[in-house]
Order: structure tokens, then C-alpha cells, then sequence
């Protein structure tokens, strides 16, 4: 039920918990993790929920809403953390990969929130490669920073990037933590209202947690997903994505068991958490399904163990937020920079369209606006989360920004007639770390459309393009591609229309990289011809693989 607005008003003018609030407006405080797949959170009801790993976040669904249809438009860390600072999509802030950052003057969300009297600070992982100099303070990772002994650049004399701290003896999310906890405790001025991004590291791999971890999970075999073999589902995919009648099943997305010889967790993760796999640990000694086995279990508990970490401290942050008279005046989001794969499809990492890795957990609290224990499907992008909290904050979406605010939804649990039907995603990366080729798509509540043109931003290096097609309805876990289905022909129609004009709509026109946007117009309608070019594409892109695993072994 939604609160009358006179009395969230006529509260927020009031001095709560001994303390004077800065005016009308709430604190903002923004807890995003890196990596953190909405699966992995026990108010998402997944698989691993049984297991409770996160009681601290869980609250805030219990305390507030939850959403479950909000996604990143290209899910990898420096792109979407340059949505949420921006309210533009990547090919509009021109971050669309990893090695884009956004200057100061770019800095749109502090430098708005700064205007109206906010107070601002960034604790945590950044990655935006710029200093983030549109906030009042700033303490933040290196680059992807480290898990251990982590380092930090702060603001000083010597000037960004030379002034830094190092925390000896901490692991990253407790050093982030005691961090945010110092500025809430001495660098507040309780005058004003603020605007805090407390930003972890974790669960991103390698997923070093903290060692009072080492035993969480120890004896429990995690729940499997059901997609996690491949010979279970053997409607899944496409060309694309397995290449002609499976031939680049071993090269194209990084495996759990080792079914890519490129990159595997059953190779890497017996040399990084030996604890958890036998103490003879020999693979020759076991098969391909027991290997994987292992492997997965070892990702998944020491991914929750980084999660683990991360709970914890939040419980910490929210206990001083009470303590203080803060916690019910603040608007308290919970987020991933994206979700993650946790074995679906045998992937390991994020960068693909499909579910567990376009997904991000939102959750939100603010009492005095929204219903405790309310969900959403209500689709909303990571380009939204800017104009949300400005919003909150009392101040107009600026033109400049894409995304539109969602602050309607979260108080009424009801969609605006006019509110977005669909979330666009690209992934520009093309087999780039992760073996995954470069897409674009659709996701509609019912159905998703993903086109996988195959190409780097040159045009080159080519992989076979195809489309693929779920029925989420009727599939949620993506396992039948039901695009050359006839009976789904008028859906792929619709859809690809629907496209063609959100890609207008976002301004996807593709003139910042021509040569790929040549590629993506060739294979469109995707005819006989283009079929046949596909198959002729698998097969050289697997002698080129073939002929780059011989040169890495000499």
C-alpha cells in the first residue's frame, strides 16, 4: 500500500533519531557488488537459497521491494558501472568495454546529486579508469584492485593516480567496509543529505575470500543447475554458440568442466583452492563428469564464500545505519555491476545474454515510500538506476540521460501505462578473455531474441552468426532455441521488428564501429545463404582456433 506523500514529507522534515536530516531530502546509498548474480541471493528463491548465504541482503527484499526483470545492457564491470554513472547506454558514454572510463565532467550522477545539496562519496571498486573527481570524497581499488592487503587511491597533494592507503592484513570487502564506516562516523556533515556509492570487489573471481571463510560450505554438495549439462539440453544453441554440428562446442564460452582446453575451472580451480578438491587430487584418476563435478562445487563455494564476506559486512553497515537514526531515512539499493553464470550451460563468467548473466539483483528499502515485502516484473535497465535515485533526490531526469526513472514503480508496485516493454543488450567483446562472441538482443517478459553476428569491431575474426530464440514463458532456463520452430515464425518477426526500432530508440545506429555493423546487416534476415556462410565460417574459425591452441603449446 503506498504511503500517503504529505506524511513521507511531513517525516522527512522532522529530526529523527536526535538528528537533524538535510531537509526534505533522504540519504541515497547505493551497495553495489561485482559479480553478484541475483541466483546467488536467498530473497531470489533460486536454487541456492536453501543454503541462506545472504540473510543481511534478504532483508531488504522482506523490508522493501525486490525486482526480478532488471538487467545490464552489456553485462561486463566497466560498461555497466558507466550506465549507472551516466544514465547512458555504452555506445551513447562510449565505454563498451573494458577499457573505456568516464572523465569527471562525465561524471553525471554525483555531479547532478551535488547540485541539490547532497553530499557525495565513492568507496570501493571504481573501474572506470578516470578518478572519479565528481565526488566530495573518494576511496577506491585500482583497477579490478585486490582481494588481499588491497591498496587504495584516495584524494591528496600528490594528486589521482599517486596518493593511495594500503590496508595490510585486510581482506577488500572488510577494508571497504571499516572504510565506509570511518567516512559515515567523521566525514558526514550531518547538514546535508548523502549520496554514498559503497561499492565490493567480491564475488569476482578468483574469489579470494576472507579466511574465516575456509570452512563455510566445507561438507555441502551445492545444488545443481539443471541446465549444467550440455547433453541434457540438447535444443540449447545455435551455430553461434556451438558451431556446425558441434564443432566449436570446445571453443566457444570458458567451461566448468574442461570442455574448453583454452580455459576451464577444472583446470584452474585445483591449483587456486586445492582444500576443496581430494588431497591426492590427480584428474587422470577421475572422469570428465567427476571432474566437473568437483570443479563446480569448488566454484560455487568459494563464490559464496566472497558473498558470505560481503552479507557479513553489510550487517555490519546497516547495524551502525540503526544505531545512528539512519537507516529509515535512507533509500537503501542493493545491486550487481551484472549477474554471473554459476555453471548454466557449463559457462563460468557473465558477458553472455542468456539469464544468469543479463540479469542483475535490485533490491531497494525506503520505508517511508515502500511497501515492505513487494515485488516487481517490471522491466527496468541499469541505465534507469541513475534517473531512480535522482528522483529520489527531487531532481527531474536531464535530458541528456537515457533511462527513465522507476521511482513510481517501487512506490505503487504499478508499471506507468507509457514504461518500457523491453531491455536492449550488446555485448562488443568478441571473443575477447571469455570466448564469447559479439551480440545484440532483445528481452521482452515473454520471449528473448538474441543475435549473435560473430564479429569483432573491425568486421574480422569472424565466428558464424545466428539467432536464437526462447520462449521464457515456457523455458526459463534457455534450453530450447526455438527460433527455426514455424510455429514461433510470427514471434521471430515480430520481434526482430521490435528490434530494429529499439535499437533506433537507444541510438544503436552502429556508426561507431561500421565494419561490425556491416556484418549485422549481412546476416539479418538470415536466408539460406547466410546459412550456408555460417557453416563455412564455423569451419574456418575452427582451424583458426585449431592453429592458435598449437602456437600456445610450442
Amino acid at each position: 500500500m503506498r504511503i500517503p506523500i504529505g506524511r513521507i514529507l511531513l517525516f522527512s522534515i522532522l529530526v529523527y533519531g536526535g538528528k537533524a536530516l538535510g531537509g526534505d531530502r533522504p540519504n541515497i546509498l547505493y551497495i553495489m557488488s561485482d559479480d553478484h548474480a541475483a541466483h546467488a541471493i536467498g530473497a531470489y528463491q533460486s536454487r541456492l537459497s536453501v543454503l541462506d548465504p545472504t540473510p543481511n541482503i534478504d532483508r531488504l527484499a522482506e523490508e522493501g521491494m525486490l525486482f526480478e526483470n532488471a538487467f545490464c545492457t552489456n553485462s561486463i564491470c566497466a560498461p555497466s558501472r558507466a550506465c549507472v554513472i551516466t544514465g547512458q547506454y555504452p555506445h551513447t558514454n562510449g565505454v563498451h568495454d573494458l577499457r573505456g572510463g568516464i572523465e569527471t565532467e562525465r561524471q553525471f550522477l554525483p555531479i547532478e546529486m551535488k547540485k541539490v545539496g547532497y553530499q557525495t562519496a565513492m568507496i570501493g571498486k571504481w573501474h572506470l579508469k578516470e578518478e572519479p573527481g565528481a565526488f566530495d570524497f573518494y576511496t577506491v581499488l585500482p583497477g579490478q584492485g585486490k582481494y588481499h592487503d588491497p591498496e587504495f587511491r584516495v584524494q591528496g597533494e600528490k594528486g589521482w593516480p599517486k596518493d593511495t592507503i594500503q590496508f595490510d592484513g585486510y581482506h577488500s570487502s572488510d577494508a571497504i567496509t571499516q572504510i565506509t564506516l570511518k567516512w559515515l562516523k567523521e566525514e558526514r556533515d550531518e547538514s546535508k543529505p548523502f549520496f554514498l556509492m559503497h561499492h565490493y570487489k567480491a564475488p569476482h573471481d578468483y574469489f579470494e575470500h576472507a579466511e574465516r571463510y575456509n570452512d563455510y560450505l566445507k561438507d555441502v554438495d551445492i545444488p545443481e543447475p539443471e541446465n549444467l549439462w550440455l547433453e541434457n539440453q540438447p535444443e540449447f544453441g545455435s551455430i553461434a554458440t556451438l558451431g556446425y554440428e558441434g564443432e566449436l562446442i570446445p571453443h566457444i564460452g570458458t567451461s566448468i568442466g574442461n570442455r574448453n582446453p583454452r580455459r576451464s575451472y577444472a583446470v584452474d580451480l585445483p591449483k587456486l583452492f586445492p582444500k576443496d578438491f581430494p588431497p591426492d587430487y590427480d584428474p587422470a584418476n577421475y572422469s570428465n563428469a567427476e571432474i566437473k563435478r568437483m570443479s563446480y562445487n569448488a566454484y560455487l563455494k568459494n563464490f559464496l564464500r566472497c558473498v558470505k564476506g560481503v552479507d557479513d559486512n553489510l550487517g555490519k553497515l546497516f547495524a551502525y545505519l540503526e544505531e545512528e537514526g539512519l537507516m529509515d531515512n535512507t533509500v537503501i539499493i542493493y545491486t550487481g555491476d551484472q549477474g554471473f553464470m554459476l555453471g548454466e550451460h557449463d559457462y563460468q563468467d557473465k558477458r553472455w545474454m542468456y539469464e544468469e548473466s543479463m540479469r542483475m539483483p535490485f533490491l531497494i528499502r525506503y520505508p517511508q515510500a515502500i511497501e515492505a515485502g513487494s515485488r516487481t516484473d517490471a522491466i527496468v535497465e541499469n541505465v534507469d538506476f541513475a534517473p531512480t535515485m535522482l528522483d529520489f533526490a527531487g531532481v527531474e531526469t536531464p535530458d541528456y540521460m537515457q533511462g527513465a526513472s522507476f521511482r513510481a514503480v517501487c512506490e505503487t508496485g504499478e508499471e506507468p501505462e507509457d514504461w518500457k516493454k523491453e531491455a536492449y543488450y550488446r555485448y562488443w567483446m568478441h571473443m575477447a578473455h571469455h570466448d564469447n562472441p559479439g551480440h545484440l538482443g532483445i528481452r521482452t517478459k515473454d520471449y528473448k531474441l538474441i543475435y549473435y553476428y560473430g564479429c569483432n569491431y573491425e568486421g574480422g575474426y569472424r565466428t558464424p552468426p545466428a539467432w536464437e530464440l526462447y520462449d521464457l514463458r515456457k523455458d526459463p532456463t534457455e534450453i530450447r532455441n526455438v527460433y527455426d520452430d514455424p510455429g514461433y515464425s510470427h514471434i521471430v518477426d515480430v520481434l526482430k521488428a521490435r528490434l530494429v526500432e529499439l535499437r533506433e530508440r537507444v541510438g544503436d545506429d552502429g556508426k561507431d564501429f561500421p565494419k561490425a555493423e556491416a556484418v549485422v546487416q549481412e546476416f539479418w534476415d538470415y536466408d539460406g545463404e547466410d546459412r550456408a556462410k555460417a557453416i563455412e565460417i564455423s569451419h574456418e574459425f575452427l582451424e583458426t582456433r585449431k592453429a592458435e591452441l598449437a602456437k600456445k603449446r610450442k
